[in-house]
């Protein structure tokens, strides 16, 4: 056998062995866009087994719809700190006259959140009621291995970096306080929806952020970084979490940059100072009538 034909096919074995690595190499983006055609968004989440726990507008001509399931809820029992990602947002835009619906991407959020469960049940049932026009959010997918370990930059915060904002006796009084802090409208603070972790003591609270916090308010922070289309309006509502007796945040720097990905550092420094209002707006409503 001559030496070129030897040599091929040693790289041909070379790329098969190669090959299922290469193509084993998931990618995804924060966001899946559904059909606009969906007459009755509300209708077709009950409809595949979605329990609607809120719904706000974050700004003029958005309407997010916050969903969970049994299934997810299960899902995030199993992991630590899994109520982060407990419920799901879907939003629907009005941009130039154009209906966009879009959700949260359960597997991109399995991941950010560093769950121990796909979410594979939980996208297929928002897929068969919403549809699935593809993937958006970011200029290129980000993998399993970059998503477990996301951080904006190497000294911002990760997923493992979020923030204590109070503790309590018991995990009743944290709850209590947090109740009573949301229903002051602190920083113009208010209460979007609640969801109960099931077999652990772990709620996920979803909050809208209002003119008083500042340049943490969802208008400014939209208004400052979302200006693609599709719009990644299910970035809202931001989430404190009760977990035992303290209470939680992401730390903005890692909330905000997770769910835009391709933010340049120059749009990120506009809202530089949106992290130390949300937290402050948060510490608030978690420290109930204090």
């Amino acid at each position: 056998m001559k030496i070129n034909s030897v040599f091929g096919v040693l790289l041909g074995a070379l790329m098969l062995l190669v090959a299922p690595a290469v193509s084993a190499e998931k990618t995804m983006m924060p966001y899946i866009q559904g059909s606009s055609d969906t007459a009755d968004v509300r209708a077709a989440l009950t409809g595949a087994g979605f329990e609607i726990v809120g719904d706000f507008s974050p700004y003029a001509g958005a309407q997010i719809i916050v969903v969970t399931s049994d299934d997810l809820k299960n899902a995030v029992s199993q992991s630590d700190f899994g109520g982060y990602g407990a419920a799901i947002r879907v939003s629907i835009t009005d941009v130039n006259g154009e209906r966009q619906i879009a959700y949260n991407n359960p597997a991109y959020m399995s991941n950010i959140y560093q769950m121990n469960s796909d979410l594979a049940p939980v996208r297929a049932a928002l897929e068969a009621a919403l549809g699935n026009q593809g993937e958006f959010g970011a200029k290129q997918g980000l993998s399993v291995k970059k998503l477990r370990s996301y951080r904006y930059m190497i000294s911002m915060p990760g997923f493992g970096g979020h923030m204590k904002l109070a503790s309590y006796d018991s995990h009743e009084q944290a709850l209590a306080a947090v109740e009573a802090g949301l229903a002051q409208g602190k920083y113009d603070v208010a209460k979007v929806y609640r969801v109960d972790v099931p077999g652990k003591p772990e709620s996920v609270f979803g909050v809208s952020l209002g003119a008083g916090a500042n340049t943490g308010a969802d208008d400014h922070v939209r208004a400052t970084v979302d200006r693609a289309s599709p719009r990644s309006t299910p970035h809202f509502p931001y989430e404190m979490l009760v977990s035992g007796n303290d209470v939680y945040m992401l730390g903005a720097r890692f909330r905000i940059a997770q769910s835009y990905p391709s933010l340049t550092m120059g749009t990120f420094m506009k809202i530089s100072s949106a992290p130390g209002d949300i937290k402050t707006a948060l510490r608030e409503a978690a420290n109930g009538a204090e």
